[in-house]
């Protein structure tokens, strides 16, 4: 029997996807940017302007020096250095947890929990807003997981009702697409009535969120509780690179012995530890810049609501401003940027309702001028419909 020859370009169905991309205004380039970036830059998440703070670059610079240029191996090898326990000390002390275990990047510290604590037999149940790295957790995770609508306890009651055994509900703190708040009281209300457990990514919340920056689970006084964890990222509020898994130190020790991205990836950078525990040693001095954040955020939501466009009210410092297709958002991210003003452009898939936006986010360092700027520039160049 003749056997079919093998195809010419075993990658060429790229080219038909590309297209595909192309024709529904989809298709993402990347962008490198300059050191002196001439824009006003609302499109990363710098919330407290401390990436280019030269107490947090020095820091950042002189554990470089002192420690070299990487870590050299995982966290269990040769990858963890003194550096690294004082700032998971540091780190546990300012959320009010127990302790603190310090990953490469928050998206392996949220792969390491997720997967780490929903073994086999365990019910995961997961808001359908939630970010890319907690869903990605949960399809590795020999748990099974059940999906429910956004923000909805009642949901995840219905969920965790009759399950028998573990479970654990794994909720974004705020959400990275539109910066609502989830409703946290109510989630732990469900967890402690099913004897679950609580995962919160507070990615958008450490450092913004509560009157010193603390983070959403001290807020709502759930920080150490024996049922929750929460991971955070270092690379938004603190202005450096890497993630954080916050929990009981019994949770801890188990992710030491158990979560892939801990064991086998290599540890972060001394560099980037030291900017981060230069960065919260700042915020703990100068705990202001946590409620200038948010003001910024709420300036930026009443103004453009006032200008008739469709902002969502924020709960931290992500403010987003739905388009009228993929297609109308990228071409006014464009406009945005060529008129001097950086802003995020979130399209299908990176937002599971399918509608794409501008997202603005708020920073505490920007003047009365830049937001005035800003706003009038959104407005402006805003498409019909």
């Amino acid at each position: 029997m003749k056997s079919n020859p093998p195809p010419s370009d075993p990658f060429g169905w790229i080219a038909e996807q590309d297209r595909g991309r192309r024709a529904a205004g989809l298709r993402r380039e990347l962008r490198p940017r300059p050191a002196d970036q001439p824009l006003l830059d609302l499109a990363g998440n710098d919330y407290l302007g401390l990436a280019r703070h030269p107490e947090v670059v020095r820091a950042g610079a002189d554990a470089c020096l002192r420690w070299g240029a990487g870590s050299t191996g995982s966290r269990l090898v040769t990858g963890s250095t003194r550096l690294h326990a004082e700032l998971e000390a540091e780190l546990a002390a300012f959320t009010g947890f127990e302790a603190a275990l310090v990953f490469a990047s928050g998206y392996a510290a949220n792969l390491a929990a997720v997967t780490a604590l929903a073994g086999a037999g365990t019910l995961v149940v997961s808001d359908a807003a939630n970010h890319a790295s907690l869903i990605d957790g949960c399809r590795l995770a020999r748990g099974a997981t059940s999906v429910v609508p956004h923000a909805d306890a009642d949901a995840v009651r219905k969920a965790l009702d009759g399950h028998r055994g573990p479970a654990l509900v794994v909720s974004d703190a705020v959400f990275s697409v539109d910066g609502e708040a989830a409703p946290l009281p109510e989630l732990a209300s469900c967890v402690r009535a099913f004897g679950a457990a609580l995962l919160l990514d507070d990615a958008h919340g450490l450092g913004v969120v509560g009157p010193e920056g603390r983070g959403s689970a001290h807020t709502h006084g759930l920080a150490g509780a024996p049922d929750v964890v929460c991971t955070a990222t270092l690379s938004k509020a603190l202005g450096a690179q890497g993630g954080v898994v916050l929990g009981p130190a019994a949770v801890i020790e188990h992710l030491v012995n158990a979560a892939r991205t801990f064991i086998f990836d290599t540890g972060l950078a001394p560099a980037a530890a030291g900017a981060a525990l230069a960065a919260l040693r700042l915020l703990r001095r100068e705990p202001e810049r946590a409620g200038r954040a948010r003001a910024v955020a709420r300036a930026f939501h009443e103004r453009l609501t006032a200008a008739g466009l469709p902002a969502v009210e924020p709960d931290a410092c992500v403010v987003s401003v739905r388009a009228p297709s993929p297609a109308a958002a990228a071409r006014w991210a464009a406009d945005c940027r060529a008129a001097g003003v950086a802003v995020g452009c979130f399209r299908p898939p990176s937002v599971s309702d399918g509608i794409s936006r501008l997202r603005l986010t708020a920073r505490c360092d920007l003047t009365e001028e830049q937001i005035g700027l800003a706003v009038e520039t959104v407005v402006r160049t805003a498409p019909a419909g």
